[in-house]
């Protein structure tokens, strides 16, 4: 049986630095994530996803980063809307 890709995203705080890197999420777009914490040890107030956070994602060859403009958190899942989505140059390098 193939596995499907591990989805993960690294998130930034300004004036803090990294908070996750490499945090496994079940969907990523230009503008929203989506982690669900079903049948998982993790609730959604757990996650510390702020607005304001920069979000940075790989897809393709090339990395995406967008910005947390809101958190929204259920029973099950943590939904994050994100802006201002765009590339970072060929050469960027994560860490």
């Amino acid at each position: 049986m193939i596995q499907p890709n591990l989805v993960t995203v690294s998130v930034f705080r300004r004036n803090f630095g990294r908070r996750y890197t490499d945090l496994p999420v079940d969907l990523i777009e230009s503008d929203a994530l989506r982690i669900d914490c079903s049948g998982t040890y993790m609730r959604p107030e757990q996650y510390d996803l702020c607005p304001g956070d920069i979000v940075r994602w790989r897809q393709g060859e090339r990395f995406i980063e967008a910005v947390i403009s809101a958190v929204r958190r259920d029973e099950r899942s943590v939904h994050a809307e994100l802006s201002g989505s765009h590339p970072l140059p060929p050469e960027f390098f994560p860490y």
